[in-house]
């Protein structure tokens, strides 16, 4: 059996801790390095010339990303990201890594990726990052911002991870510390609150209309009156919803909005 040496990267310890004791399980696995950020790991990564790395995205020193713009034009291991944010795992999955991680995970979703990755060594071993990746990650890198907007979201379905556009979205409700996002006669849940996935959307095609919900303007029908004086908004799915007094300011001249 072909020895795999792999290198954690993690800005926390006990992740490099939990990711070491699930390799431990695995024999033909070998850690031969921890790194804590990302200039440690650039530089171990280039000694050590590992078959793997498991890379944190978020963490002191350049994130996961930058890791792999720094090792430019050199030979890089299979890499699996692990996040704890599904928006990095839109950019991992998109750049096409191996496969990533999504915090917190348990030891079944742990093997499946560990098999992904010992497929892609066998299969070919080191490859350069190539131009059309590395150009992908600045491209990403640039709407990575705290004032991004994003246009699609990732969702969980079954064990497979699909894209939704935001323009297949009909409404969003609050549940909670997620979001459930209303597409036709789907909905799925989304890690995240109303507040932040409201600062993230357009607001030339996403509006609040309740501290619970937010609404895509493109598929609203009509705005009107109820009976018993509250404000409602009418979607093109036939769904109705009603507009709060605190946001109503805001949305009434959107009145007819298609």
């Amino acid at each position: 059996m072909t020895s795999v040496r792999a290198v954690v990267v993690d800005d926390e310890r006990l992740a490099r801790e939990k990711i070491g004791s699930m390799l431990a399980a695995h024999l033909d696995v070998e850690v031969v390095a921890e790194c804590a950020d990302g200039v440690e790991a650039v530089a171990e990564i280039r000694r050590l010339k590992p078959d793997l790395v498991f890379l944190d995205i978020q963490m002191p020193g350049g994130d996961g990303f930058e890791v792999l713009r720094r090792l430019k034009g050199t030979r890089i291991p299979a890499i699996i990201f692990v996040t704890a944010h599904d928006e990095y795992a839109i950019r991992a999955f998109g750049i096409e890594a191996i496969d990533y991680l999504l915090k917190p995970f348990d030891r079944r979703r742990f093997n499946e990726s560990l098999r992904r990755a010992r497929k892609r060594i066998e299969e070919g071993g080191r490859t350069q990052v190539p131009e059309r990746l590395l150009a992908a990650m600045e491209q990403l890198a640039g709407q990575g911002g705290a004032n991004s907007r994003w246009n699609r979201f990732v969702v969980k379905v079954r064990d497979r991870m699909v894209f939704v556009p935001t323009s297949e979205i009909d409404w969003i409700d609050s549940e909670g510390k997620y979001v459930r996002l209303h597409c036709g006669a789907a909905s799925h849940l989304v890690r995240e609150s109303i507040a932040e996935v409201e600062g993230r959307l357009d607001p030339g095609e996403f509006a609040r209309i309740h501290r619970r919900t937010i609404v895509n303007l493109h598929k609203v029908t009509e705005m009107y009156r109820g009976f018993n004086g509250e404000y409602i908004v009418a979607l093109v799915s036939g769904e109705t919803l009603t507009v709060s007094r605190r946001y109503w300011s805001k949305v009434r001249h959107l009145g007819g909005t298609k």
